[in-house]
């Protein structure tokens, strides 16, 4: 199914343990992936599994804790204050790693491709819970973490998730 193999990859993403590793620097972070599951399909507000690579990169010279919309920071930067009020707002924060599918017909191309569902690695307000699914399908992460691995990992790199 894929031209690559596990030892391949400069990202891991275990769905089933809800973690993310980076195998050879020897790193691995807790994380929170899709609350509705895992899979591929469009709006389904699933984790994709499969082969990625990291195809853009935003938010290298924003501070910690800065808020996305559509990639672009707000200008604001999340606090208390701003998240009492905006209760139902989807946090993007402080880095975001694009994923793109590598696996045509599965993660990638009509009905299931990563990248055009808009999945990302960010962060999250650090009062959210981690190793549990709680996103619309993205992998969020703890913003210190998010900004190390923004700095550890190139465009291109290879990322595998993976349901255990």
């Amino acid at each position: 199914m894929s031209d690559y193999s596990i030892d391949q990859a400069d990202v891991l993403i275990n769905l089933k343990d809800q973690t993310l590793s980076l195998p050879k620097l020897n790193k691995f972070y807790v994380v929170s992936t899709g609350k509705n599951g895992i899979g591929e399909q469009e709006n389904s507000g699933k984790t994709p599994r499969g082969w990625h690579r990291i195809a853009e990169k935003f938010g290298a010279n924003e501070p910690k804790n800065a808020v996305f919309k559509a990639r672009q920071w707000t200008g604001e930067v999340y606090d208390a204050e701003l998240a009492a009020e905006y209760p139902e707002r989807d946090w993007i924060l402080s880095r975001i790693l694009w994923l793109s599918g590598l696996e045509a017909g599965f993660n990638q191309g009509e009905g299931c491709d990563t990248y055009q569902r808009y999945i990302y690695i960010h962060g999250t307000p650090d009062t959210e819970p981690m190793g549990i699914p709680m996103s619309h399908g993205c992998i969020r992460m703890r913003n210190d973490d998010v900004v190390e691995l923004f700095n550890l990992v190139p465009i291109d790199a290879k990322v595998y998730i993976s349901e255990d």
